[in-house]
């Protein structure tokens, strides 16, 4: 896969596409061939190459194909290499790695692809089942997982519940959507969020996630969606640091049966 990811990263056409999701994350075909100067079939063809090498996923909205940077293989690129050079050898990868990492905070989505091997059944267990989620997430949910239904989340001892804290989509072992938790004072204090953090995170509209899930051989691919309606959404800020590890968490106890002691 790295020389795959390498090859992509090869061409400057592919890095400009790349360049242009970094500015605006989430753009459909026709606003990608805005501004360059190239035919929608030579950009259709450099996406499909960037999808192969996963630096690119999509996500259907209606009718619209939206395209997003994927920080996954940037992600295991940067483990394997910068743990094998010095720094300044390095500086040029890791610097990529931040910038697919933590795109524009004007956007109103963050989206992580991953693959793991697994099948949609175990996944979707460990997506609902509370004997899963304390593992890697140290979060349990109480609800049904019926569209609709109440969600109770419980962390750390702490218990929060909320009319608006709902199952959005449940098609089990396919997709899965919920709103956001509600941020109290409770959780900040666990969670170690001062106070100014606080009041931003509840004057914002309410967020969701969706997982997407489908089968590829003896793997699944897994892309996770958050999403938020305020624009420079502080809770984006966070969700763009916590998710990668909190997915790489899964997908490890799910291959390995090990969990990863998670960053503060």
């Amino acid at each position: 896969m790295d020389d795959a990811i390498f090859k992509a990263l090869a061409d400057a056409s592919r890095r400009r596409l790349l360049d242009s999701l970094n500015a605006r994350n989430g753009q459909t075909l026709r606003e990608l061939c805005t501004g360059l100067d190239m035919a929608r079939q030579s950009v259709s063809k450099h996406l499909a190459v960037l999808e192969a090498a996963h630096l690119v996923t999509t996500a259907r909205r209606g009718r619209e194909k939206l395209h997003f940077l994927n920080a996954a293989p940037v992600n295991a690129i940067a483990e394997r290499w910068i743990d094998q050079y010095d720094r300044e050898r390095a500086r040029a990868l890791a610097d990529l790695h931040r910038a697919l990492e933590l795109p524009a905070m004007s956007e109103s989505a963050f989206v992580y692809t991953t693959y793991i091997r697994t099948t949609p059944e175990r996944l979707w267990q460990a997506l609902t089942d509370p004997a899963f989620t304390r593992r890697y997430w140290g979060v349990a949910f109480e609800t049904d997982w019926r569209p609709g239904s109440p969600m109770v989340w419980e962390e750390k001892g702490a218990r929060t519940a909320d009319p608006e804290q709902v199952v959005l989509e449940s098609g089990p072992h396919r997709r899965l959507s919920y709103t956001w938790h509600t941020f109290t004072p409770r959780w900040a204090e666990n969670a170690g969020v001062d106070a100014d953090t606080l009041a931003r995170l509840v004057r914002e509209e309410r967020s969701r996630v969706t997982f997407e899930i489908e089968p590829l051989g003896d793997t699944v691919k897994l892309t996770v969606v958050h999403e938020a309606h305020d624009p420079g959404s502080t809770v984006l800020g966070m969700v763009r640091h916590g998710w990668p590890a909190l997915v790489s968490g899964l997908k490890t106890l799910l291959e390995t049966g090990e969990t990863l002691e998670q960053p503060g």
